[in-house]
């Protein structure tokens, strides 16, 4: 893929910093939509795969390749898999609960016959006595008092109701590295045929759930990358842990607040992109960030302070997902996110309150990443230029986010994709070559990205096109 024929109409220095990342759906379900989204600033296109048909994912994948290539712009494919998002089956109705009454579930029950509510997955292999289980979005809350042959008994806490396939949440069950459906592993086996970018596992637990899918994906033949979507109660025990084993890391906001607690979110997403920093993991921030645009041209001044405030604590990438797949503003969402993000980040405290940076290791290419910070800081540099074959160098600078944009160049048009989403990054695809990255920064001054008496700092390699040989740094002032 050729993606050198148009430079950026910005400055360096007014680069966007975090990225957007924007969920194909109904609402965007053609060619020029996609195209607009990545006009308007979306940097990665996420599928959802919890809808949807193969044969629509096809068009809409070539649909984001075309946009891509006619805007010279990277643009990450995301797979979300669904995972196991266990459901009540189908009944008729609405059927009010109350407080004290005893619930009946079964795999595949009959409703109107048994008197015990349907599910699509058989929990009575999974639960114990005593542990919670939430309906309907958390809205109903009941604690398991026991299982027999196959049924699953719970006392419920309060009043509600339940609908038909209202969600279930178990945050006290342990799932024993089974979050992998059947569905999941056929729809892996897809996304490898389509060369999807990245691959986001919901409802992970632990780091056997990130290894066990690094497997599936090496033995397909894969160099996709791993998002562990943190949504779980179980995964907020192993963070770290879990973090360091995969590739990128999402906080899903949405189910880890019933899981957990609302009020515990906010300190979780701080943890979780402070951990991001500290072993160079893209951080994404997931759900409802601008949910009132899917009926409203305009946002509300909460959404607006959500977004500043994971851009000043040092977020990758925020995610849409209802606003864009399915709103009614699609476009004028990812407008208002990038006006936001380009604010805030102009202001001075930004360096001030982001927190974690890099774990400090004993390997070459992290201390050299750190020297082209502290270097690029020193002297006041206009930008960083990093020569990269698989995408190491680049992650490591970025996560000690630096002030300056980090203008990234490969060979790989794959690492340039999954790249997209690295905060403050622009990536450009151009062949193994010596002096890379001084021929990159002329073209970039050629097109006023850049300008005469800039100074940047590079790092590369002797060996251009060869994975893990950076080891030179040099100042370069634009004449």
């Amino acid at each position: 893929m050729d993606l050198t024929n148009i430079a950026p109409k910005a400055v360096a220095a007014d680069f966007k910093r975090t990225k957007i990342i924007a969920t194909v759906g109904p609402a965007v379900n053609n060619y020029h939509a996609i195209l607009d989204l990545i006009k308007a600033g979306a940097n990665g296109l996420r599928l959802n795969f919890s809808y949807g048909t193969d044969d629509e994912r096809d068009q809409q994948i070539k649909w984001i390749r075309k946009a891509s290539q006619e805007l010279s712009k990277p643009v990450a494919i995301i797979q979300d898999l669904q995972g196991p998002k266990i459901r009540l089956g189908d009944f008729d109705g609405v059927i009010p609960v109350q407080k004290g009454q005893n619930l009946r579930f079964r795999k595949g029950a009959d409703y109107s016959r048994e008197d015990t509510m349907p599910t699509q997955y058989d929990l009575s292999n999974k639960v114990k006595r005593g542990e919670r289980l939430y309906l309907y979005d958390g809205k109903v809350h009941t604690t398991i008092t026991s299982i027999q042959d196959g049924i699953v008994h719970a006392r419920v806490e309060n009043d509600g109701i339940l609908i038909s396939r209202a969600g279930i949440n178990l945050p006290d069950t342990d799932f024993a590295g089974d979050i992998l459906t059947d569905k999941d592993r056929k729809n892996i086996a897809y996304g490898v045929e389509c060369g999807f970018d990245w691959v986001a596992l919901s409802f992970v637990q632990s780091v056997q759930d990130i290894e066990q899918l690094r497997r599936l994906l090496k033995n397909l033949g894969s160099h996709a990358k791993i998002i562990a979507k943190i949504e779980t109660n179980a995964a907020t025990s192993h963070l770290e842990e879990i973090i360091q084993a995969a590739d990128a890391v999402m906080v899903a906001r949405g189910d880890l607040a019933i899981e957990t607690e609302p009020e515990a979110v906010p300190i979780l997403e701080r943890q979780i992109i402070s951990l991001g920093l500290k072993y160079g993991r893209p951080s994404i921030v997931a759900t409802q960030i601008l949910a009132s645009m899917a009926d409203s041209p305009q946002p509300t001044r909460a959404e607006v302070n959500d977004i500043a405030t994971a851009v000043l604590i040092g977020a990758d990438c925020l995610m849409l997902s209802n606003e864009t797949a399915a709103g009614k503003y699609p476009i004028e969402t990812v407008e208002v996110m990038k006006k936001v993000i380009c604010y805030t980040q102009g202001q001075d405290p930004i360096r001030r309150i982001i927190t974690g940076g890099q774990e400090m290791t004993n390997d070459y290419q992290g201390a050299i990443s750190r020297a082209v910070v502290i270097l690029a800081d020193t002297i006041d540099a206009a930008a960083i230029v990093a020569e990269t074959k698989s995408g190491a160098t680049a992650l490591k600078i970025a996560a000690q986010r630096p002030r300056q944009p980090i203008i990234v160049v490969t060979s790989n048009p794959v690492v340039a994709q999954q790249l997209a989403i690295l905060y403050g990054s622009v990536t450009f695809v151009r062949k193994d070559e010596h002096q890379q990255a001084t021929k990159l920064t002329d073209w970039l001054k050629l097109h006023k990205v850049l300008k005469k008496g800039d100074v940047v700092v590079t790092a590369s390699g002797c060996q251009p096109g060869v994975v893990g040989t950076t080891d030179t740094i040099k100042i370069r002032a634009l004449g």
